[in-house]
């Protein structure tokens, strides 16, 4: 293998990227090889970059790895989504152009790497030729940077992340920015532009402003790099690969670009869901959080983005790949594993479609007593709760991505590179849904969820026979509230019963979901509450794959907060991240025929 570093690659506006370049073997005249492109925010000689890229190489690919601009050592200005549409076209075609280059070039990348391919495949590069897009966006308006209204604040995280490893301060302020702790500032009233040591670093404190405060009518969510569903149409037709897990906080957009470029395109296009949370390293676990899902979890990937890259680049014949490949969570014992999670369980499946064939909607209907039922209730009915923004419901596993601080280092102790000191705000994946000492946001006395009075909970009977979800999950809920505005969360939870390892049950959440009530009719049409008028609320939680086994009980626990996963809503109706004031809200969950707030699984044999 030969590797020539620190390459300048020319874009269209003159800025120049960073590039390293992996050849197979020292480049001979005749030489001629397909290429795999990756691009990323996070160092291109970083150890997992450099290790990836040798691995292709050495099975007959020039792996081209470029740092984005502004990060690191490329050119420019980063701004998070933009450009990268231009960046990405012009770093394809000049691959195409060089005297090692066969005219075939394919991407891979996890996370903003999968951002930024998505993003050039909306100009068509014509010599893009195959794509393996891990856990990467759609539309960061519905899913991604936003979610019903409310937004992620992983992005408030990333944005203190990036700062801290931004190529153009001195070196004194970036050991200062390494030393910011997140946690510090998560609270009901997010930080404004000048208000913290982010401000050394304007360029991220600028794009963290945006995506927190700018409305839902701005431009900013049509950039290609942050809307592909805008731009199906104009998408390049390649053989694509999308694939995620269902913990990962890409999950619905995933599926969703699966889903809309299956029907547009004639290359064939490819699912691929397992039951991981974020990041490219975790097929290899047979882990997700606190839970297991058996030996079969575990999938060596780059063996299959190989056999992938084999049969389309270089036109090596392989079996069938079926259209959908997914893992079916559940099944497992249920027991205490030796290293402490719950044996949860699961099997690979495979389908023509998604969601798979013979998949219908099951209806679950609330009721006033808090129960799931599968025929609606004869009579009407209301509970109450008290939603305090100063006591968020906390979060407690799911659907989390780079919720992360810098873990802290005393003034006096050398410096230590960030993204060995990342840590997680909040657990992810699969929890048991109970607060304890050390979970971020709480304070005794402990106990699960559902022992809060700001949460709602409606359980279904013990389960007497296995029920299978695979495909979307819907809340219709009837509410009112007193404010002018607020938000109503849900979370799908798969209730175990007592056992000898947990005595109380363990409550697993499978999925969750939001909706900021000023936007309950679409993010086009804002409109907030009168007080005491009762309106419909639709909370769309992510797909997802689960065997409620029987005996099992299925949950929805109904809130207003889920903290730091979402931003908190301060109840006031004041523009979105801009609140300076709070107030608790008297909010009402309305069900029974002339209310029929329910649940929906999409449900398989």
């Amino acid at each position: 293998m030969h590797i020539e570093r620190n390459v300048s690659v020319s874009m269209r506006d003159g800025v120049t990227l960073a590039t390293d370049v992996y050849f197979p073997t020292r480049q001979e005249e005749a030489d001629r090889w397909p290429a795999l492109l990756v691009r990323t925010p996070y160092d291109r000689t970083s150890a997992d970059r450099e290790a990836e890229a040798s691995w292709f190489s050495r099975r007959g690919y020039v792996v081209v790895v470029q740092d984005c601009r502004g990060r690191f050592e490329s050119e420019g200005c980063f701004r998070l989504g933009r450009g990268e549409a231009e960046d990405g076209y012009d770093t394809v075609e000049w691959i195409a152009s060089q005297p090692w280059s066969n005219g075939r070039v394919g991407t891979m990348g996890t996370s903003y790497l999968a951002w930024v391919q998505s993003a050039l495949a909306t100009l068509n590069p014509p010599h893009l030729t195959a794509m393996w897009v891990h856990e990467g966006v759609a539309n960061g308006l519905h899913e991604s940077v936003r979610q019903g209204g409310a937004f992620e604040l992983r992005w408030m995280g990333w944005a203190f992340y990036g700062a801290a490893t931004d190529p153009r301060v001195d070196p004194d302020t970036r050991r200062r920015l390494t030393r910011l702790d997140l946690r510090d500032y998560l609270s009901w009233a997010l930080p404004r532009p000048g208000s913290t040591p982010l401000r050394l670093s304007p360029t991220y404190e600028q794009w963290y402003w945006e995506y927190l405060t700018t409305g839902t009518e701005c431009s900013l969510w049509d950039e290609r790099g942050v809307n592909v569903e805008r731009y199906y149409e104009e998408h390049a037709d390649v053989p694509t690969v999308y694939s995620g897990g269902w913990y990962d906080s890409y999950t619905r957009a995933t599926i969703r670009n699966y889903l809309g470029l299956s029907r547009r395109k004639s290359a064939p296009q490819f699912l691929f869901m397992g039951p991981w949370t974020h990041g490219g390293q975790e097929p290899l676990h047979t882990y997700a959080g606190d839970i297991d899902l058996g030996p079969e979890a575990a999938v060596d990937f780059s063996d299959l983005q190989l056999r992938f890259f084999n049969r389309f680049l270089k036109d090596e014949p392989g079996g069938p790949i079926p259209p959908v490949r997914y893992f079916l969570m559940g099944g497992g014992t249920g027991a205490r594993r030796p290293d402490g999670r719950l044996d949860h369980g699961g099997v690979w499946r495979t389908s023509d479609s998604w969601p798979p064939s013979g998949a219908h909607s099951q209806m679950f209907y609330l009721d006033a007593f808090g129960e799931l039922l599968d025929t609606l209730p004869p009579e009407d009915g209301v509970r109450p709760y008290t939603y305090d923004p100063r006591n968020p419901v906390p979060t407690v596993g799911g659907n989390l991505s780079f919720l992360k601080y810098i873990w802290p280092l005393p003034e006096h102790m050398e410096e230590v590179a960030v993204t060995t000191r990342l840590t997680q705000v909040s657990p992810i994946g699969g929890q048991d849904q109970r607060t304890g000492p050390g979970l971020f946001g709480t304070q005794p006395p402990y106990g699960g969820l559902e022992s809060r009075s700001d949460v709602l909970t409606y359980v279904t009977g013990p389960l007497p026979q296995d029920l299978v979800l695979a495909g979307p999950i819907k809340v219709t809920l009837y509410v009112s509230t007193d404010a002018p505005d607020t938000d109503f969360t849900a979370k799908l939870v798969d209730w175990y019963p007592p056992s000898a390892d947990y005595p109380d049950g363990y409550a697993l959440n499978i999925m969750d979901g939001i909706c900021r009530l000023r936007f309950r009719e679409g993010f086009d049409d804002a409109r907030f509450a009168t007080p005491g008028e009762v309106v419909v609320v639709t909370v769309e939680l992510y797909p997802s794959a689960n065997r409620f086994v029987q005996g099992h009980r299925i949950r929805l626990d109904i809130s207003s907060s889920n903290f730091p996963r979402f931003d908190i809503n301060p109840n006031t109706g004041e523009p979105v991240g801009r609140a300076r004031t709070v107030r608790t809200a008297q909010n009402r969950i309305y069900t029974g025929p002339a209310h029929p707030s329910a649940l929906e699984l999409t449900v398989v044999s």
